[in-house]
């Protein structure tokens, strides 16, 4: 009869399974899940319109004026050759303005002229082409000093020539360069993900904590074993966060292919684009099962939303800290640093994803992986006892019996 009992009984993997196809399908088709998909739109709204001020800010911020206080004919030169300068020498050349064509022996004081500017003056000039003086801030007037004694150059000469056009031999990359873009790369991984698992972890503690208040779970650990119940609510919210990832992905594509002259920083990883997202959803799935299963074993010491927020947050802290290690470590490849951030259970996603945009090897990352699925099981398996533990206090107190004697005795 036991026998029987025992073969009808579903095994950890098929009640693991059960049980995230219960969620997933919950979860996905519920009308909460829509507003999910809409939460990372409000961050894009800010972001677009924080830009749109800081364009704002910029244009309304002109660039320094540099005066001119010169006789007509001297202030006229002038001009003329900071405008003929400008093609060939960009934004070198300081945008000049005419504040006083100065009459046969007047003078000016300069200093007082750039305090009684209203304009956006730095500087001014004054003297004659032959020896014209700088008045101005002391760091300006040096960055300024060249291209200033360029343009009176220039303007001194009554019929000036072109200035020889220079030939530029640009080459296609160099170590440091390519380097430099490898790193920009594995920062901008590290912090995708990084933001990805915070942003969605959170989800497996709230779906816990709501079913252990509505003795749903105490069901579900009666029935099958626990064990089965954490796997099962890991991989279905991970399901979950995959399927908003992927909406997001496609409902930004369009956003960050236009925005492509801003990914134009961003080299090419050492493993090449298709691995590299690969191993980034990867390195995301275990990220999230290894913050997740903290989290439910968290699950198992609180019992309302409060207690949740006070015991998650060391948890979500040092989980900041972990990320900083992690960026540290990868800008020093191959060194003990390095070595311990991708070895450290919680650090090893994000240093293996910066390790996959500077190093082509792939082995590594199929040790890695095995590695951390051991270390899901280890947290699991933990957090699934502590939870029978205390779901099972929450009941009626049974009877045990004393080892060695037959009396029973209250717990």
């Amino acid at each position: 009869m036991s026998g029987a009992i025992s073969s009808g009984r579903l095994s950890t993997l098929q009640a693991a399974f059960v049980v995230a196809r219960r969620d997933f399908g919950a979860i996905l088709f519920s009308r909460t899940f829509f507003f999910f998909l809409l939460g990372p739109l409000f961050p894009v709204i800010v972001g677009i319109a924080a830009g749109s001020v800081k364009q704002e800010t910029e244009q309304a911020a002109a660039r320094p004026v540099l005066g001119v206080v010169m006789a007509p004919r001297d202030a006229d030169a002038m001009i003329a050759a900071g405008a003929a300068l400008r093609p060939e020498l960009g934004d070198s050349v300081p945008d000049m303005a005419v504040v006083k064509k100065l009459r046969p022996g007047e003078t000016i004081d300069a200093a007082q002229a750039l305090k009684d500017s209203n304009g956006n003056l730095a500087a001014v000039v004054t003297g004659s082409l032959a020896s014209p003086q700088l008045t101005g801030t002391e760091g300006l007037i040096r960055a300024w000093s060249g291209p200033v004694a360029l343009i009176a150059g220039r303007a001194a000469d009554g019929s000036p020539q072109a200035l020889p056009k220079v030939a530029l031999a640009a080459t296609a990359s160099s170590v440091a360069s390519e380097r430099n873009g490898q790193m920009r790369t594995a920062q901008g991984g590290q912090m995708l993900l990084f933001l990805l698992t915070m942003m969605l972890a959170g989800m497996v503690l709230s779906n816990l904590v709501e079913e252990k208040a509505n003795k749903i779970i105490e069901v579900l650990a009666a029935a099958i074993p626990m064990e089965a119940v954490f796997y099962g609510k890991l991989f279905a919210m991970l399901g979950v966060s995959l399927v908003g990832i992927a909406v997001w992905g496609a409902g930004f594509g369009g956003l960050i292919l236009l925005g492509s002259d801003a990914l134009s920083g961003l080299a090419a990883p050492a493993v090449g684009w298709p691995a590299f997202v690969a191993f980034g959803i990867g390195y995301f799935a275990m990220a999230y099962l290894l913050l997740g299963s903290v989290f439910l074993t968290i699950g198992s010491m609180a019992s309302t939303v409060r207690e949740v927020q006070t015991i998650s947050m060391p948890v979500s802290m040092s989980q900041l800290m972990i990320f900083f290690f992690a960026t540290y470590a990868a800008a020093q490849p191959g060194t003990g640093v390095s070595l311990a951030a991708e070895l450290i259970p919680f650090s090893s996603p994000f240093a293996m994803l910066a390790r996959a945009a500077q190093d082509g090897a792939v082995l590594p990352h199929v040790l890695a992986v095995a590695w951390q699925v051991m270390w899901v099981a280890i947290f699991v398996h933990f957090g699934s006892r502590l939870f029978r533990r205390r779901v099972m206090k929450s009941g009626p107190q049974q009877a045990r019996t004393k080892k060695g004697k037959g009396q029973p005795v209250t717990a």
